[in-house]
């Protein structure tokens, strides 16, 4: 292995011709990441999943490590008739490598994007020489890719054999990792600290705390009856729903920082029937673990609101998926090793809150810290202006190698 230092930023450093390898692979990287681009791996679509986890698996098999893939159980989901079914889940693909080695860390991201199968965002486009847009370009097939050329520039240092890693890659991110999240509390147990592969801000700015989350359906069922001539008889579902949403918006703006979103309505039928069922899904985000007491409690009594009026009939379903991600001191120490690894490569590290979580909460729940927005530079995610800063690829490569073989060698103070 190469032993000869050379300069970066002024200082004496014996990473540099790995860095330098890793410019030399941005068309490589940006090649793969548009590829992937064109697999449909909506978080439902568990034939795009599949096809997306073999190409995965074998773009990170010349790491060498040990694959399996996890198989999860179902979970539910409540359909339109507001009857709960079984929700498949895609399989979580694993690789682990020296799993005995001194020092350890957990590597996470997912497959999965929002986009479904039926979705008009399919296809790649350059916005400008220096911006891609595309499904999935930075949430989070192109950090998955960061990820990867990460760890191969490890394996081609001194360091490798110091570093021991386990990669998990989910299929359900996008919609809660409610059947992954057990096994990433359960993973997080055995490492070091956490590298989580999202997309940091177009600017490079990094999340820190996060909010947590759930997501929530009400079920209102009523009785149905001629809107006409028995129109008495009937208990409209569709109104007292929207007295519901009413009451769970009132809400809002009465705890620092709890937000709750009625997203989408469903239910009632013909307009000369009184409706006997509606369907409203939430969500809620919390910056504090004890605001998810208080709003299932205040949620709760609504819930009992409605249920004792008579002819109606209100279900709550759903949970907290995602606990709050506060920022604890071996966070910040984390976040601190990484902007002294920044400063040696020109790249500034700052970090913010923000109310948006991912598999980073899970993770700090179990105790362990990590850094969860470690991918690509982009922005607008969620929608079909998705983009991807094309230079960040290898730029965040770089990143995440430096730190790996600066905590393998010893040189990061604090973690």
């Amino acid at each position: 292995m190469p032993s000869h230092s050379h300069h970066i930023n002024g200082k004496l450093t014996p990473y540099q011709f790995i860095l330098d390898w890793l410019d030399g692979e941005q068309q490589a990287m940006l090649n793969l990441v548009q590829d992937w681009s064109r697999v449909n791996s909506g978080s439902y679509n568990l034939d795009g999943l599949a096809e997306m986890g073999n190409r995965v698996r074998d773009a990170f098999s010349t790491l060498g490590a040990d694959h399996d893939m996890i198989d999860l159980p179902d979970g539910e989901l409540v359909d339109g008739s507001g009857n709960i079914r079984p929700l498949p889940y895609g399989p979580m693909h694993r690789f682990i490598k020296r799993c005995d080695a001194p020092r350890k860390i957990l590597l996470t991201g997912h497959i999965d994007t929002v986009f479904p199968a039926d979705s008009a965002f399919q296809t790649t486009r350059w916005v400008d020489d220096k911006t891609l847009n595309g499904p999935g370009v930075a949430d989070m097939k192109g950090g998955i890719i960061v990820m990867l050329w990460a760890l191969k520039a490890l394996e081609k240092s001194q360091w490798a054999e110091r570093l021991g890693y386990e990669i998990l890659l989910s299929s359900d991110e996008e919609i809660g990792s409610v059947g992954s999240g057990p096994v990433l509390m359960e993973r997080a147990g055995t490492a070091d600290f956490g590298m989580t592969y999202e997309p940091a801000l177009a600017d490079g700015t990094l999340a820190g705390a996060r909010k947590g989350s759930g997501n929530f359906t009400v079920i209102m069922r009523g009785r149905a009856a001629h809107a006409g001539r028995e129109f008495d008889l009937g208990r409209n579902a569709v109104v007292a729903l929207a007295d519901f949403i009413g009451d769970l918006d009132g809400l809002n703006g009465r705890r620092d920082g709890v937000t709750i979103n009625a997203a989408k309505l469903e239910g009632g039928g013909p307009s000369n029937i009184v409706p006997d069922l509606a369907i409203c899904r939430f969500n809620i985000r919390v910056p504090r673990t004890e605001d998810q007491d208080w709003v299932m409690g205040e949620i709760k009594t609504l819930v009992a609101k409605y249920e004792r009026c008579e002819g109606y009939e209100a279900v709550l379903h759903g949970c907290f998926n995602r606990p709050p991600k506060e920022l604890t001191p071996a966070n910040e120490a984390l976040f601190e090793a990484l902007k002294t690894c920044g400063a040696a490569l020109g790249i500034p590290v700052a970090w913010q809150p923000t109310g948006g979580c991912c598999e980073g909460n899970n993770l700090a729940a179990a105790g362990l810290p990590n850094i969860d927005t470690l991918g690509v530079r982009g922005g607008k995610i969620h929608s079909a202006d998705e983009f991807l800063c094309v230079d960040s690829l290898s730029e965040r490569a770089k990143l995440s190698a430096l730190m790996m073989m600066k905590y393998a060698d010893g040189s990061l103070e604090g973690i």
